[in-house]
């Protein structure tokens, strides 16, 4: 069947004799930009002979997501999978700040950082403190004795890692 902007649509089935079954995602005047499984998206020109129309996009049902789909989708996949369990704000007064790293030794170079960047890592390590806390805790072949002994160097951890409390907005995310 050749193609043309009649019989074919965003969200058509197609079947191509070499890719399969497809499904369009994009197009133009002279092209057709189909995802197949395994393959990615292939460019096909619409004049290509051998492509059957399995389901117009007419009669295709409307799967289609809005932004506010995605951005739920993501932040619970994002939830789920990592290891960090909200977001914690910057004191105001840091915002757009920058973080100097100056070497004793004049001929070095200093080193600048995004005071935004350093509170992101300094949130992450203690994301991941939390991480080990809970997989200590919920050890199955750790005794009570050895979980207490490895909660102590966090503890130690979290009492090193104090200084960086005036990086906070917020008290209760405070080490």
């Amino acid at each position: 069947m050749d193609l043309n902007i009649q019989s074919i649509g965003i969200g058509a089935r197609i079947k191509h004799p070499a890719f399969g079954i497809g499904i369009v995602v994009a197009m133009d005047v002279t092209t057709i930009k189909v995802f197949f499984k395994g393959e990615g998206d292939k460019e096909i020109s619409r004049s290509f002979i051998g492509i059957e129309v399995i389901e117009s996009a007419a009669e295709a049902p409307d799967n289609s997501l809005n932004m506010e789909d995605v951005e739920k989708m993501m932040k619970r996949v994002l939830l789920g999978f990592s290891d960090i369990s909200k977001r914690y704000e910057l004191g105001g007064k840091w915002e757009g700040g920058s973080m100097i790293l100056k070497p004793a030794n004049a001929e070095l170079q200093a080193k600048e950082i995004p005071i935004e960047t350093f509170f992101h890592k300094i949130v992450m390590m203690r994301d991941r403190l939390r991480v080990l806390e809970q997989n200590i805790n919920s050890h199955d072949k750790l005794t009570d004795e050895e979980k207490v002994n490895l909660q102590q160097y966090i503890t130690r951890a979290y009492g090193s890692m104090t200084t960086f409390n005036v990086l906070f907005a917020n008290k209760e995310d405070f080490f």
